[in-house]
């Protein structure tokens, strides 16, 4: 790592400014494998002495690198290589679960869980599943986790008639919804571009303000009975969504 670092590998004079130049090599190292995930840069004071940078100049560098998720920050602890996080895509014709979508890729899930709880609903909560005055939701919270790196927050309503019991959820929602005959079968979902929030950032392990992705979901029984309304968040650096789009059947008609 040490050859990263040493005073000749800065120029005053071309590459740029001198914070770009050391944030490009350190990028170039991660990319290249020099620097692997969970290494430790060196503390900032020893790392200007290591190149003959300023300590503002170090700082500006290091700060840029972990703006863009490359190195990760810990108070007290120092600065490391961010975890490596493959990117998933997610057909928006199939109507899963986030535990079902990650096992058919082989992958293990987790759930740390933040309330498992039956309250009353909030006024977006009526409207949304339907309730009458008097009715209660079941309402889940959790990070939703992937090979150990936290990919989505969940956050799920379903009227307490539907889920009494929200304890009982551990893993798969859609499983236990299937075992009492209530599984959805079709559902409206809704995404758009967030910027998250300094709570929801830490919970994902990345940075406050980057870019996520939020969606909205209405999911119905056969009977046309709202089951379920879920607003989630995913890592924008983590997930593509992607939709297959077949030709309507009046141009098909027209193209003939």
């Amino acid at each position: 790592m040490t050859g990263l670092f040493t005073p000749d590998a800065f120029s005053e004079t071309g590459g740029g400014p001198l914070y770009v130049q050391l944030h490009r090599r350190i990028a170039e190292a991660i990319a290249s494998g020099e620097l692997k995930p969970g290494d430790s840069l060196p503390p900032e004071r020893e790392l200007a002495a290591m190149t003959g940078l300023s300590r503002v100049t170090v700082r500006k560098g290091v700060e840029a690198l972990v703006a863009s998720g490359q190195l990760v920050q810990k108070r007290g602890s120092g600065t490391f290589v961010a975890p490596r996080v493959e990117r998933l895509e997610q057909a928006l014709s199939l109507l899963t679960s986030f535990t079902e979508d990650m096992r058919r890729r082989g992958m293990q899930v987790e759930s740390r869980w933040l309330s498992r709880a039956v309250m009353p609903p909030a006024p977006e909560e009526v409207m949304a599943l339907g309730l009458g005055a008097n009715d209660q939701v079941a309402r889940l919270e959790r990070v939703r986790s992937s090979d150990g790196v936290p990919l989505a927050i969940e956050r799920a309503s379903l009227p307490a008639s539907i889920l009494p019991d929200p304890e009982r959820v551990e893993t798969s929602l859609y499983a236990v919804l299937a075992s009492r005959g209530h599984r959805p079968v079709r559902a409206v979902q809704r995404i758009s571009a967030a910027n998250l929030a300094e709570k929801d950032a830490m919970l994902l392990g990345v940075l406050a303000g980057v870019a996520g992705l939020r969606i909205e979901r209405v999911s119905y029984l056969p009977s046309g009975q709202v089951v379920e309304f879920t607003r989630s968040l995913y890592r924008g650096d983590a997930y593509d969504f992607a939709v297959e789009l077949k030709l309507a059947p009046e141009a098909e008609r027209t193209a003939e």
